[in-house]
């Protein structure tokens, strides 16, 4: 870790990361999530956010909807707040103050990582540019997660950027939905937000290494549409080596077969038999017996008849029915589950892929667990998402060193600020109340 033995924090000690300490500020699920996934498994993650300190809030994803009821009235907090934001500290400090970025630097050689999520040039415009963050802290890592990087054409560059429109630019939307006239269909989910999330973690933990190996901190450059085109499969060989340029093929496979959905006699299951052995094993269980189709290409090209058997025997069928069948003959059929399915499915809860633990908003919550899982060093959730500047003193004073009355000062010039759910600047949550702090 960074520079001189780093004073206990409030973080307990657990997990194959324990030890790390991550400075995020960054907005709106994907750069949140990569620091969320590192506090996870054991990190120290200190989310750092600007004024106002109080709704409505710089982090837009507090109040992103759906809002769940707060314990005191008036107050709410976002599902995805609660679900992306556990395990971290919180400090409020405003660093368009020349006080602040002094803060926001001393918190930096207290980290080893820093993740942010702005439009490029926006910290370089505060004053906190990479190379003043190294004169700092010359061995933090800093990882940059933005919608099309920060080098390039700069009329792209500067565009904003969701997750859809990076859907959609990394060409992952022209595979999805069927073909045309109907149009492209979105994930149903912020998926390439959570998948750029897992990206930038990963790089972080790289970076940190190479910190740790080489004595220099460097930057890693996480642009959103292109995690999602390098997931591409061999979309772009393809192009290049052949002239194909794929499109979106429903439900289907342009190059598996039989690997489609059907309909169940109560709802709706997958059937995949991408190789030739468990094409086999498929066509013995429905019951299919031209030899003709044993040969791959010729599957391809006369997908028709295989479908309607596949089709015929799987909708008297129950979705329940069909998995076991599958298991006995060892072709892989699963039921597509919603979450109330998923609530109730007794693998998932064999695995502990549901969690409870209380936020400081919300109270007492249950959502999904963490994930994977490690033989020794498991993760967890210690703590829920935390209200606005709920750690101000524990890291301002215990890791910084600033004195009580330094704090206080900073807080009344609007330096640094919170806001607890329903009490007083400063009152924290008895749940929250911790030895040491």
């Amino acid at each position: 870790m960074t520079g001189e033995a780093k004073a206990p924090g409030p973080v307990p000690d657990f997990g194959p990361l324990a030890g790390i300490r991550v400075l995020d500020s960054a907005r709106f699920v994907a750069g949140p999530w990569a620091a969320t996934y590192l506090g996870e498994f054991g990190a120290t993650v200190v989310h750092v956010e600007g004024p106002p300190f109080g709704p409505p809030y710089a982090d837009a994803t507090r109040s992103l909807r759906p809002l769940l009821p707060g314990g005191t009235p008036g107050e709410a907090v976002s599902e995805s707040w609660v679900q992306y934001s556990r395990n971290k500290l919180s400090v409020g400090v405003d660093l368009r103050q020349p006080d602040g970025r002094s803060v926001f630097l001393d918190l930096a050689r207290a980290c080893d990582i820093w993740i942010e999520s702005s439009r490029p040039g926006t910290y370089d415009r505060l004053g906190l540019s990479d190379p003043e963050l190294w004169r700092a802290n010359p061995k933090l890592t800093i990882v940059h997660v933005s919608g099309h990087g920060r080098t390039g054409d700069p009329a792209r560059v500067g565009a904003p950027s969701y997750d859809l429109t990076a859907q959609a630019y990394s060409g992952y939307l022209s595979l999805q939905g069927k073909p045309d006239p109907d149009p492209p269909m979105r994930a149903g989910t912020a998926l390439n937000d959570t998948v750029t999330g897992l990206a930038a973690a990963t790089s972080a933990l790289m970076g940190y290494i190479h910190a740790q190996r080489s004595g220099r901190g460097q930057s890693v450059d996480v642009a959103q549409y292109e995690v999602f085109f390098v997931l591409l499969e061999n979309m772009a060989l393809d192009y290049f080596m052949r002239g194909v340029v794929r499109g979106r093929f429903g439900t289907g496979h342009a190059r598996l077969h039989p690997y489609d959905v059907h309909r169940a006699a109560d709802g709706w299951v997958v059937v995949a038999a991408p190789t030739q052995e468990s094409w086999l094993a498929l066509r013995q269980l429905i019951g299919f017996t031209d030899p003709a189709y044993d040969d791959r290409d010729y599957r391809l090209a006369h997908r028709e008849a295989v479908d309607r058997a596949i089709a015929e025997f799987c909708r008297t069928r129950s979705r329940e029915e069909l998995e076991r069948i599958g298991r006995e003959h060892d072709v892989a059929i699963s039921r597509i589950l919603d979450i109330a399915d998923i609530a109730h499915d007794p693998h998932y809860r064999a695995r502990g892929m549901f969690t409870e633990w209380d936020d400081p908003v919300a109270g007492r919550v249950k959502g999904a667990g963490v994930a994977p899982r490690f033989s020794e060093t498991p993760g967890g959730v210690w703590r829920g998402a935390p209200w606005l500047g709920q750690d101000n003193a524990a890291i301002l004073g215990g890791w910084l060193g600033y004195s009580a009355e330094r704090i206080a000062e900073l807080r009344a010039r609007g330096v640094v600020g919170e806001h607890p759910p329903g009490g007083p600047p400063g009152k924290t949550p008895p749940f929250f109340v911790r030895e040491g702090l």
